[in-house]
């Protein structure tokens, strides 16, 4: 089975660093043609991109034909494999973005660039057939722990929940060791959220499973970096931006908000990036963090002016501020006016500007955060920022499980029939892809 035409060129265009326009001119056709080689196969307006292209991007791309393995291709020469660098100690565990050079990232998308009909429905694979996913979340979670549980089962596995210290008997004053070496004898893999920076790596430690960091406490959370710079990518893509040189505003609570943590320290890893941290004093970005993505050599801005802040920025990336994490510390500076909204967004923000958060935002009138009046600003993408989840946390799973280079030769065609778009507002985007 040969990998789909649109990881294909993605994966092209990743490899050469171009924009659309520049690979559709370096190959020679319209930007029209490429776009439609690039929607989704169910579009009206999806078209087949010529073999003699495809001969013609494999030798310039350096890379092998669409019939040769897609996930073998991998060129990891510099830096080990992608299995390797998704180790700790020797053990398939995925605790920092620290693990990560550039060349493992691009890895790891082209894998999810290959979860995408299955994350889209069109697909299915059993691949993790009989397999048991433990969900331990020590720490309150929508989205992470579904999104985890859904791209297991999406793979063929099975999903055992633990939610909150108060249903674990870690609640009776079991250890942390004890804990994961008893969860090891029953599941296959392990996903851990915790209150506690380190303690994910304390599970990890007690166990030769996978242990996957869903996030612990104000220190990182890997997989939600990796979704987030997904996005960047594929909506620079449609854009006609690179992530090389691009700025980014971080907007909010930088001081225990582990997202962002996690996603500068990946952007890092790309060339020439304009930093502008955006929050109170009391809530700055970590020292630590500033002092290790400046020996890189990008720009660093911190200010405490927001509308000063977002002004030329390629992406603004909002959160919410972390209350759960405050013990004596005020919320001074913290106010509804530091509130991203529409207004704000027209004033000074560029019509190519990239909006997103990683959720929840407080949806409330009158609240610090992203507000809800951006909804049907095609600038905001959080709800395609949410669906990348599923095939980031997918390539995840099977690179960790060693199942990667299975996949896509066990899809099968769906059975039932997804509605053409997920959510009501979701139309203007199709062929966002």
């Amino acid at each position: 089975m040969s990998v789909p035409q649109q990881a294909f060129l993605r994966d092209a265009m990743r490899r050469m660093n171009m924009t659309r326009d520049a690979f559709a001119n370096r190959i020679g056709v319209s930007r029209r043609a490429l776009d439609t080689w690039l929607l989704p196969d169910g579009s009206q307006e999806s078209r087949a991109m010529p073999e003699i292209v495809e001969r013609f991007v494999s030798e310039i791309a350096g890379r092998p034909e669409r019939d040769v393995n897609y996930t073998q291709s991998v060129d990891t020469t510099h830096t080990g494999s992608l299995a390797s660098q998704l180790s700790r100690e020797g053990k398939p565990q995925l605790l920092s973005v620290d693990q990560f050079s550039r060349d493992a990232v691009e890895a790891l998308f082209r894998v999810a660039d290959i979860m995408q009909p299955i994350a889209q429905r069109k697909k299915i694979s059993r691949v993790l057939e009989g397999a048991v996913l433990g969900n331990l979340f020590f720490e309150a979670s929508t989205r992470t722990r579904v999104s985890f549980g859904s791209a297991f089962c999406r793979l063929g596995g099975s999903v055992c929940d633990t939610t909150g210290f108060t249903f674990s008997s870690m609640a009776k004053g079991e250890s942390i060791y004890d804990t994961s070496r008893v969860m090891s004898g029953y599941v296959d893999a392990l996903v851990v959220r915790h209150p506690e920076q380190g303690a994910v790596a304390e599970f990890a430690r007690a166990t030769n499973l996978p242990v996957i960091n869903g996030g612990d406490g104000p220190g990182e959370h890997p997989s939600q970096a990796l979704l987030d710079l997904y996005t960047i990518q594929r909506e620079f893509s449609r854009l006609g931006k690179i992530v090389d040189g691009a700025h980014i505003a971080l907007v909010g609570d930088l001081k225990y908000g582990r997202t962002v943590h996690s996603l500068t320290k990946l952007l890092a890893l790309y060339r020439g990036i304009k930093f502008t941290l955006i929050s109170p004093r009391a809530l700055e970005m970590p020292a630590y963090i500033v002092e290790q993505i400046s020996r890189n050599g990008h720009v660093i801005e911190q200010t405490h002016e927001l509308a000063a802040g977002l002004r030329g920025a390629d992406v603004v990336y909002a959160t919410r501020i972390q209350k759960e994490r405050f013990t004596d510390e005020s919320f001074e500076g913290y106010t509804p006016d530091f509130q991203i909204n529409q207004a704000l967004v027209e004033s000074v923000c560029k019509r190519d500007t990239l909006i997103m958060h990683p959720l929840p935002r407080d949806s409330r009138p009158g609240a610090n955060d992203l507000s809800t009046d951006l909804n049907h600003d095609p600038r905001l993408a959080i709800f395609r920022q949410t669906d990348n989840g599923i095939p980031i946390r997918m390539a995840i799973f099977a690179v960790l499980l060693g199942v990667e280079n299975q996949v896509q030769h066990s899809m099968r065609d769906a059975a039932w029939r997804p509605p053409a778009y997920l959510g009501p507002d979701d139309a203007p985007f199709h062929g966002v892809d």
